[in-house]
């Protein structure tokens, strides 16, 4: 029997064989499980169709990439095979990393970008405002994506009386790009809304292609409608951004760009409302408080309180006019009285009352004051106080007496 190894030694020995034998290579494959450690080192897997292998890139490598790594990524690494005794696997220990075909990729989209601007659709006076106030949101992306989620949430919230129609296009693959430039020319053909939002969430460079194939940005730059691009996040572009009538860096700001003016419009009315009620109520109480006074109760007491004066007055006065009338018919009374004494002293019948009559001459009709009023043989009427005599002059005597 073969001597024995323990489990140690043969670890050792496949340590030995692999670093010795792979220590440089060079990897190609798709990233996946990527999990950067608290230490700063990056810990994750390199896989293809059939195999998988981890790898490791330590903090001070780490520091010289241009990108940072996220999984579905195509990489190429170099680096060494490492074993790792305690667990006895093997992994590739990178010193370098770059995007695998990234720069063939890159290479393509700076040619087809070329040609479509020197086209003219990349041109600013080709640009379209977007509507101030839309009635109707296109959506070209994918039903079940997050970034149709964050649209339809934002739209809600900012701007709940836009209708949304959603044209659902696949957004990553070799079909998502004739779809989604036949999504924008139905939406233009049918007059499906007012502005279009076109995009998808962040991803690889690989995954975002879709929205860089001519079809769609041709689609993108012929639209009557307005298009807003919002193609991955705000580090990720398409070369639909440069045909758009605008660009979104995300899928949420294009949905606040759209909604932009019905909000701030919708603030200053709700700003204004509460200006005027707030004015509306100050009025009313500023009118509650100059009304008060003229309650009924408070009304009576005001007339009361004005007129109460005015009825002692008028009492006094009606009092005084009342004494000063009694007073002056006592007045007059009491000069009736006396002109009546003096009336009635000189009155012929008060002196008849004594026995004094009145002496009429019949001849002249005169009557008689002297002697010399009389001739004899003259008749004389006397009257007394009652009845009248009769008498015949025989003899006169007294003043101008015949």
């Amino acid at each position: 029997m073969a001597s024995k190894l323990t489990v140690s030694e043969l670890t050792e020995l496949i340590r030995c064989r692999l670093e010795e034998h792979f220590s440089s290579v060079t990897v190609e494959g798709e990233l996946s499980n990527c999990r950067p450690a608290s230490s700063g080192h990056l810990y994750f897997s390199l896989k293809d169709a059939g195999a998988k292998i981890d790898a490791v890139m330590f903090r001070n490598r780490l520091r010289s990439l241009a990108f940072e790594p996220k999984d579905g990524m195509l990489l190429r690494v170099r680096g060494s095979l490492s074993v790792y005794a305690p667990r006895g696997t093997y992994s590739i220990v990178c010193e370098e990393m770059e995007l695998a075909g990234s720069g063939d990729i890159l290479a393509m989209l700076e040619k087809r970008k070329q040609k479509l601007a020197a086209e003219g659709l990349f041109d600013e006076n080709r640009k379209k405002n977007l509507p101030r106030f839309p009635q109707t949101v296109g959506v070209v992306s994918s039903p079940t994506g997050a970034a149709l989620r964050d649209i339809l949430n934002i739209l809600g919230r900012r701007a709940s009386g836009i209708k949304i129609v959603i044209l659902p296009s696949p957004v990553q693959g070799a079909d998502a790009a004739p779809v989604i430039a036949r999504r924008i020319e139905q939406a233009n053909r049918w007059k499906l809304a007012d502005v279009l939002i076109v995009g998808r969430g962040g991803g690889s460079l690989e995954d975002l292609l879709p929205f860089s194939e001519e079809s769609v940005v041709r689609a993108v730059a012929e639209s009557k409608i307005p298009v807003v691009s919002a193609v991955g996040h705000e580090i990720d572009w398409a070369l639909c951004d440069f045909a758009a009538d605008l660009r979104a860096p995300t899928p949420s700001a294009a949905a606040e760009l759209v909604s932009g003016e019905y909000s701030a419009v919708l603030s200053n009315i709700r700003n204004i409302a509460e200006g005027l009620s707030g004015s509306v109520q100050a009025r009313l109480e500023k009118a509650r408080l100059l009304l008060r006074p003229f309650s009924v109760k408070d009304l009576e007491y005001r007339f009361r309180s004005i007129l109460q004066p005015r009825l002692v007055r008028f009492d006094d006065a009606k009092e005084s006019l009342v004494d000063g009338m009694a007073d002056l018919v006592a007045a007059l009374r009491k000069r009736h009285e006396l002109a009546l004494a003096v009336l009635e002293a000189g009155s012929p019948l008060a002196v008849m009352e004594k026995g004094f009559s009145v002496v009429t001459n019949r001849r002249t009709g005169a009557l008689v004051l002297s002697g010399g009023d009389a001739l004899p043989g003259d008749r004389l009427d006397i009257r007394p106080l009652h009845g009248t005599i009769t008498a015949i002059t025989e003899e006169c005597y007294g003043k101008n007496a015949r």
